[in-house]
């Protein structure tokens, strides 16, 4: 029998944390990368500055906000957040970001989404979760299907980059969708 990891915060590969004052010296190198701060948002790549991160790691009472650590190094490679909770309704908007580009396609953003997943769900008691990506951001929707979000519409022409349109995917997944993928019953 496998043993089920019920510690919240932690995954096979990273955990979430709450935001430390060394973390904004590395986050600030990221604002430098423009494939990163394309794939973040779909607003102009414009770097943050100093006291923009240090206030955004400061959540409002409709988000959870965590840095994401890796387990063996507790190496900061990213944020993970749940931000625009409508409670009544028990709903989420998620967004992820892994920084610097050496720790993309490592299978750190799977095991992000994975616990902010069991977060949202089990800690939240939220019945679903949405995420907007655009399309061009191949690693991003495939990540996001690993875990089980679907795509659920597009909104077309969406980004303009590069003298090129682009159309933002909508996606989300449902609590049951998700009990389903994890095979557990409540």
């Amino acid at each position: 029998m496998t043993a089920v990891n019920t510690n919240l915060f932690n995954g096979n590969r990273v955990k979430l944390s709450m935001p430390r004052e060394e973390d904004v010296e590395v986050m600030l190198k990221w604002e430098e990368d423009s494939e990163y701060l394309r794939n973040v948002d779909t607003d102009i790549a414009l770097p943050k500055s100093k006291e923009q991160l240090i206030s955004d790691g400061k959540p409002a009472l409709n988000e959870v906000y965590f840095r994401l650590r890796t387990i063996d190094k507790d190496h900061l490679i990213g944020f993970v957040t749940i931000h625009s909770i409508e409670w009544n309704n028990r709903t989420g908007v998620l967004s992820i970001g892994i920084g610097e580009s050496s720790n993309r396609n490592k299978g750190y953003g799977s095991d992000a989404l994975k616990l902010i997943l069991r977060y949202a769900f089990q800690e939240l008691n939220l019945d679903r979760v949405g995420l907007e990506v655009i399309e061009y951001n191949k690693g991003g929707i495939k990540a996001y299907e690993k875990v089980g979000f679907q795509q659920e519409g597009r909104k077309r022409s969406a980004v303009y980059r590069d003298g090129k349109r682009y159309d933002v995917i909508v996606m989300g997944i449902l609590h049951n969708d998700w009990k389903a993928i994890q095979g557990s019953v409540e």
